[in-house]
């Protein structure tokens, strides 16, 4: 990680979560990573149609999208932020070193005060059923050909560093989610169409890649073939 500003150093995408309205799909809030993390973890875990169960017959079928699970870590510096003069959260760094963007992120998986309080008035109430709050639709950005709406599932903040006041000025944010498909949010909905997308571009990208010659693998003859 480099702490240092440089005003010619090249302009490179940052991964970020983008919180959308649920409803219409409005933008609310892009938490951009400060620094792009090295390692970004996926792992994939097919969805068979039955063949664990022994039925042959749906051996090869797939009954849904993988549950596909996201690991990375990020880093934040206030004192990089201070050094950026378009940082547009330089003001509020100063003041409160890393508490806001931790704060923006721990929003994430808490609902607002404003949510728990209705909740609280509706129990007061009487009210024999109360809905769960609905959280805003997340969405993990990782270039153009990656834009998946997701869930958080792990959350660990490691405060390393702190100014006068006790605030944060150097942390590490380990984030696991999981992508959202449409078998968790249907077709209709924002995050069920995003991810309707992703596959396409998935689809797409698969296409442009070359399948290799049968001789560079060492076969003569396609598999099974006599």
């Amino acid at each position: 990680m480099t702490s240092s500003y440089r005003p010619d150093t090249p302009v490179v995408p940052r991964g970020a979560l983008v919180l959308l309205d649920p409803a219409t799909g409005a933008v609310l809030r892009i938490i951009a990573l400060q620094y792009n993390p090295d390692t970004v973890t996926r792992t994939l875990q097919p969805q068979g149609a039955g063949a664990e169960a022994g039925d042959r017959s749906e051996a090869l079928r797939l009954k849904g999208p993988a549950h596909e699970t996201v690991k990375v870590d990020v880093e934040f510096d206030a004192a990089a932020q201070l050094e950026d003069p378009a940082d547009p959260d330089a003001d509020a760094v100063a003041r409160y070193g890393l508490l806001p963007v931790l704060a923006a992120l721990e929003l994430l998986v808490n609902p607002t005060a404003r949510a728990l309080l209705a909740q609280d008035t509706a129990a007061r109430d009487g009210a024999f059923e109360i809905a769960p709050t609905e959280a805003p639709l997340t969405v993990f950005v990782w270039s153009r050909d990656r834009v998946v709406p997701v869930r958080l599932t792990e959350f660990t903040v490691t405060e390393e560093a702190f100014d006068s006041n006790l605030r944060p000025i150097r942390a590490k944010v380990a984030l696991g989610l999981r992508v959202l498909t449409v078998d968790d949010l249907g077709f209709a909905h924002p995050g069920g169409a995003l991810y309707v997308g992703h596959q396409r571009r998935r689809e797409q990208l698969a296409a442009l890649h070359r399948s290799a010659r049968l001789g560079t693998i060492g076969l003569g003859t396609a598999p099974g073939g006599s």
